[in-house]
């Protein structure tokens, strides 16, 4: 299967975009809300966790057969469950994959991946989810069973007014860069030569497995994810940025 994620920016655009992916043939189950600023009531109505406590994959899984639906019909995509994410706040996840991805996204350290987000969804975005949800937004995931169904959920969410998950990527990226830039120039280097391998490294201590990890103890992951680059003094720099920058999140909304 292959995931298709939008980027709303509000909870009833994306319930628009999930209502367009029923012609489609996407079935409820295939689909996952990522939403912020749940109110009290929602939060009262789900199970709670802390997002930064280990095994917090295994616990969500656990409750994901008591869950209870969401007002505004997001209840009918499947299971309903709540985390405080460090450096985002109080998160809804409504499906099936949002157990998981609520274990992963906002996690203090690293580690290995929960199985369901291997099968098809990609952990190398979990950050910008993350970044969407720390502005409001709210983000849908369906997982397509085909390449053509696949263009088509891509089409209906653009439709509905969903920003792609390439484009959410771009925007972040040029939200940090020009702080990046500035701190990697005072050492004399040419950023905009460097760029492309700082970014790498940057993204790199961002992905689900490598957080809160140096470089030093995730050089075989890298080298196997980036062999032509990883080395880099540029891959480096980006990599130790990267993990401040997630620090500094943290810190700023805990």
């Amino acid at each position: 299967m292959e995931s298709v994620t939008g980027v709303f920016q509000s909870r009833t655009a994306a319930e628009e975009g999930v209502a367009a992916l029923v012609p489609i043939g996407i079935p409820r189950d295939r689909i996952t809300i990522l939403t912020p600023h749940a109110t009290e009531k929602e939060l009262a109505a789900v199970p709670t966790v802390e997002a930064e406590q280990p095994g917090m994959g295994k616990a969500l899984g656990a409750a994901v057969g008591g869950a209870v639906g969401l007002a505004g019909g997001m209840g009918a995509a499947g299971a309903v469950m709540s985390a405080v994410i460090p450096g985002v706040g109080p998160v809804l996840a409504v499906g099936l994959a949002g157990a998981a991805l609520l274990g992963t996204i906002g996690a203090a350290t690293g580690g290995a991946i929960e199985k369901s987000l291997s099968d098809g969804l990609p952990a190398d975005e979990i950050f910008v989810y993350e970044d969407a949800l720390r502005h409001g937004r709210t983000v849908v995931i369906a997982m397509a069973d085909s390449s053509q169904q696949a263009e088509a959920t891509r089409g209906a969410l653009e439709n509905a007014g969903a920003e792609s998950i390439d484009r959410a990527r771009h925007m972040w990226w040029l939200g940090v860069r020009d702080v990046e830039k500035e701190k990697y120039e005072t050492s004399g280097s040419d950023f905009a030569k460097d760029e492309h391998h700082f970014r790498c490294g940057f993204e790199a201590a961002l992905h689900a497995d490598n957080r809160g990890q140096s470089y030093e103890s995730c050089r075989d992951k890298l080298r196997d994810r980036y062999p032509d680059n990883h080395q880099s003094t540029a891959f480096r720099r980006g990599y130790e940025r990267g993990g401040a920058y997630l620090e500094a999140i943290k810190e700023r909304r805990n």
